[in-house]
This record gives structure tokens, C-alpha cells and sequence, in this order.
């Protein structure tokens, strides 16, 4: 009588190899299905351009990053100047809006926008002005440190390259 007999050792390899190929698909699986589940959980929210507040933070940021001395020098300038800045930025502000509500509009007018545009950048450049102003004559009483400093200084860029001053 003959018997079949099937090796033990190969019984023992294959339930391995089973069990590792089970692992990968198990792995494998995981990884593809991780995202779109992250996003479920975690859906991804769209990147948004959030321009400073006042005019005061931005020369707090600038400020940041002189000097104690000088920078006190920079928010002294400001404070004498506060209020045209503030309502520097606060026209920009009301332009920009102006125009989005422009590009909103049903039905779109062309020059309308290009007119909208026009004071958008009239109004940034009065707040430039301003600004400019403000570091001007705080810089003449800075040391040559703090000058330098100023001189280095870029604004911080957000995302996507936009400026976040």
C-alpha cells in the first residue's frame, strides 16, 4: 500500500509565503486607502490669503526683527502717524473689496473692473507712501544696526508667492 506523503517542510514554506504575500496585500491596501479615507476625516481646505489686520501689525513685524532700541524707535514713528495709517489701510482694505464685488457682478463689466483696479493700486500706493514715511523717520534716529537691519529685511511671503504684508 502506498501512501502519499507530502513533505512537511514544503507544507511549512508555502503557509509562509501565504501569510507574507497576505501581509503585503494587507499593506499595500492600507496605503492606497489612506488617503482618500484622510480626506474624509480631515477634508482639505483651500488655502486662502488672509492680508494683515492693521497697519500696526505690520510694523510690529517689521519691528520683530530690529533692535530693542530701534524698534521702539519704529513704533514711536508710527504712533505719532497711527491714524492716517490706519486710514491708509483701511481705504486699501474698501478698494479690494470693491473690487471683488466688481468681479462678482452679473452681468461683468469690463471697465469697471479696470476702474476698480485703478483704485486698488492708487490706494496701495498711499498706504506705501505712509508706511514708507513712518520707517523714514524712525530711521533717521536708528542706530546704524537697526538701519542695516531694515535694510535685510523682506516681507514674509505666504502662499503660493503672495505677499502677506
Amino acid at each position: 500500500m502506498a501512501t502519499a506523503s507530502s513533505p512537511i517542510g514544503g507544507d511549512r514554506t508555502s503557509r509562509i509565503i501565504l501569510l507574507i504575500s497576505l501581509a503585503l496585500n494587507l499593506f499595500f491596501l492600507g496605503l492606497i486607502s489612506a488617503g482618500p479615507v484622510r480626506h474624509l476625516f480631515h477634508p482639505h481646505q483651500r488655502v486662502v490669503f488672509e492680508p494683515r489686520r492693521s497697519a500696526a501689525e505690520r510694523i510690529d513685524r517689521l519691528a520683530s526683527t530690529l533692535p530693542t532700541d530701534d524698534a521702539n524707535k519704529l513704533r514711536a514713528a508710527f504712533r505719532t502717524k497711527e491714524r492716517a495709517l490706519e486710514s491708509a489701510h483701511a481705504a486699501y482694505r474698501r478698494a479690494q473689496e470693491s473690487m471683488r464685488s466688481t468681479l462678482r457682478a452679473e452681468p461683468f463689466d469690463a471697465s469697471a473692473l479696470r476702474s476698480a483696479m485703478t483704485d486698488v493700486r492708487a490706494a496701495r500706493q498711499t498706504l506705501d507712501a505712509a508706511l514708507h514715511d513712518v520707517i523714514a523717520s524712525a530711521a533717521t534716529e536708528m542706530s546704524p544696526t537697526g538701519r542695516s537691519k531694515l535694510a535685510e529685511w523682506t516681507p514674509p511671503v505666504h502662499n503660493a508667492g503672495t505677499p502677506s504684508y
